[in-house]
């Protein structure tokens, strides 16, 4: 198999990443540029260093990758899912790039890169569950009065609270709140507490 054909695997599966996977998910449009723009960038500049002679050259290269790619999710606020695509489509870029004993096993790769974001990120795994901070209108010091609170109010088992911002003077709580929604057939009656307790 040749580097041309790496390349076109390549290209499937960046194209099916982010055009099948991450966009009809998450909507977000700014982002289907920049991991395009990643993967095509990582790939044709590792397959410029990979024709060299210079490893050093190789490796120093993707490091400046690395770096650039640290430095850019500082400067924008993504989600941890955002993150995965992110890197997802650096290292299939990297994979298209280089040339290996088994270009059967580049493939490989990159189609298992495909695999675990689509089950990692399919709506069905753990869709009960929920992470918000929400902001409280009272100033509420007990654990266990404030899980009750947010059970009734989310109407849902709080799994795990921490309060980020406790103000007694404004009366209000700032929590963030891990929370799992109960299935429709098992769901309580509306006005009616959630289930009890949770991890502090």
């Amino acid at each position: 198999m040749s580097q041309l054909v790496l390349f076109a695997i390549d290209l499937c599966a960046v194209v099916v990443l982010v055009f099948g996977l991450y966009f009809p998910r998450h909507r977000r449009r700014d982002l289907v540029v920049s991991y395009l723009g990643v993967n095509i960038g990582v790939l044709a500049v590792a397959s410029a260093l990979s024709a060299s002679d210079t490893g050093a050259g190789l490796g120093l290269g993707l490091a400046l990758f690395g770096v650039l790619s640290i430095i850019r999710l500082r400067s924008t606020e993504l989600d941890q899912h955002e993150v995965a695509y992110y890197f997802s489509a650096l290292a299939l870029g990297i994979l298209g790039a280089l040339s290996t004993t088994s270009a059967w096993l580049s493939g490989g790769l990159m189609a298992l890169i495909v695999v675990v974001m689509f089950l990692g990120d399919h709506r069905r795994l753990f869709r009960h569950y929920r992470h918000q901070i929400l902001v409280l209108d009272s100033a509420i010091t007990d654990h266990g009065v404030l899980v009750a609170h947010l059970e009734r109010l989310l109407d849902a088992r709080v799994h795990a609270v921490t309060v980020q911002r406790l103000d007694l003077v404004n009366e209000t709580t700032v929590v963030d709140v891990r929370y799992a929604l109960a299935p429709p057939s098992l769901a309580a009656e509306p006005g009616t507490p959630a289930h009890a307790g949770a991890r502090g």
